[in-house]
């Protein structure tokens, strides 16, 4: 075979794909909007095909555009709201629309909540083939300025002259460009322009594709990672930026193992408390935690309040991460066994457990996408599990809950379809009764479903 033979027969494909596709109409189409779909898009149906409409509300009548179209979908924007839902209002944004940053700006924040419950509502119905009892209120906090945790985009164009700064263009791989970002926290959302200028100076203005943002309390944490070494005037020119604007500044040249200090040169670790618990985390700038800090208080509040802890519980946390349920519940229980397969992540939790003098806990690094029930702390009973998986969701573990009988599962989730298919599972392969369900609003501005749901032994 010739040598880079499959790539050039997959280029020709591909470019005859591309020919082969028939070109969209041009001219605007009025629809009326049916029904949301899971990323937030109005649902339409236009020709026997479904349509999905970006910026569009259930029980409107919009004109949209064609951006796509394939054989069993296509896909469009809103260019004209010809009769508005009463939920729609002026997004408070001015680059909403490009920024693919939101996507529910169009709709009130009250509105938005509820849109989410019945995405979950819906998800439980349709893949789950259940019905939630009892829904609690939903958790809603601060509709701006909330995003603690972001990585963003960062790319010199020569035609526009500076370094953009931001997301990503709403379905496009291109860099939006923005001034200001009102979702983020304030210390970096109104001070977009300043780094654009900042990094301008600099003689690898076109060597930095992103910025890791980690804002703490009382810390602004920026990790600027660099595909060339900064020369040493360059590094000065950061270290000036960072006194300045009062952040932390860390630079990263390769993976997240990789993140040195810049300025100061030994700086402390950003940090978030849980008030009510009397607990602080220390995180370091890559490590995962709640985008949304005042959300996350509510939603630990909300974990206790439901599992109800006495000293005599034994509790298992699975997809523990840094410990952010698993110190405040050992507040409370008798042992908690926290269970997560990052180990730096795992190794970091211990370190916060001994900052907060908390020592009825263990934390074991083990993949729990895999065979669990060799490992020691697998072969215990345990009263009551919490369950905080990725968007993946937590299928594969769920069996393992025959071995450890728990009177009762509280499942935090960051996807609905998931959450959706594994509360199936609980209910109707393990015995276990949903008791209730809810959202929080971690992501506001976006169609982004956090959840949380419980379930008792039957």
């Amino acid at each position: 075979m010739v040598p880079g033979g499959g790539r050039q027969l997959a280029a020709k494909i591909t470019v005859a794909r591309r020919r082969s596709r028939k070109k969209l109409p041009e001219a605007p189409v009025t629809v009326d909007i049916e029904a949301l779909s899971h990323d937030g898009r109005g649902i339409a149906h236009v020709d026997g095909k479904v349509l999905f409409v970006d910026a569009a509300l259930p029980g409107e009548t919009v004109q949209f555009v064609y951006t796509d179209s394939r054989r069993d979908y296509a896909e469009g924007r809103v260019v004209e709201v010809v009769k508005a839902a009463h939920e729609r209002v002026v997004p408070k944004c001015p680059y909403f629309g490009n920024c693919g940053g939101c996507s529910f700006q169009h709709a009130g924040s009250e509105a938005q909540i509820l849109y989410k419950q019945q995405m979950l509502q819906e998800q439980f119905a349709r893949i789950g083939k259940l019905t939630i009892p009892e829904f609690w209120q939903p958790l809603t906090g601060p509709y701006w300025g909330y995003r603690h945790k972001a990585r963003m985009g960062v790319k010199y164009v020569a035609k526009k002259g500076r370094v953009l700064v931001g997301f990503r263009e709403r379905r496009n791989p291109f860099l939006a460009d923005i001034e200001a970002c009102p979702v983020m926290h304030p210390s970096v959302g109104t001070k977009l322009m300043n780094l654009s200028a900042m990094f301008g100076k600099l003689t690898i203005r076109d060597k930095i594709p992103q910025i890791e943002v980690a804002i703490g309390d009382e810390q602004c944490v920026l990790a600027i990672r660099v595909l060339e070494p900064p020369t040493e005037q360059d590094r000065e020119i950061m270290r000036d930026f960072a006194r300045e604007q009062d952040i932390t500044l860390y630079l990263q040249p390769k993976g997240p193992d990789s993140i040195v200090p810049l300025y100061p040169a030994h700086p402390s670790l950003p940090t978030y408390a849980l008030p009510d618990q009397d607990i602080v985390f220390r995180f370091r700038p890559a490590m995962f935690t709640q985008v949304n800090t005042d959300i996350n208080r509510k939603m630990v509040n909300r974990v206790l309040e439901t599992l109800a802890l006495e000293k005599t519980d034994m509790v298992l946390d699975l997809f523990c991460g840094l410990g952010n349920f698993t110190l405040p519940m050992a507040r409370q229980a008798g042992l908690v066994v926290g269970v997560e397969a990052n180990k730096p992540l795992i190794e970091h939790a211990r370190v916060n457990a001994r900052l907060n003098a908390i020592d009825n806990v263990e934390f074991h690094a083990a993949d729990l996408t895999r065979d669990v029930s060799d490992m020691p702390w697998a072969k215990r009973h345990y009263d009551k599990v919490l369950l905080d998986p990725s968007r993946a969701g937590a299928a594969e573990v769920l069996p393992q809950l025959k071995q450890w009988r728990p009177r009762q599962v509280v499942y935090v989730s960051c996807n609905p379809a998931t959450l959706a298919r594994d509360a199936g599972i609980l209910v109707h392969e393990l015995g276990y009764q949903l008791v209730r369900a809810g959202v929080m609003d971690m992501f506001p501005q976006t169609a982004h479903v956090e959840s949380m749901a419980c379930f008792e032994a039957g």
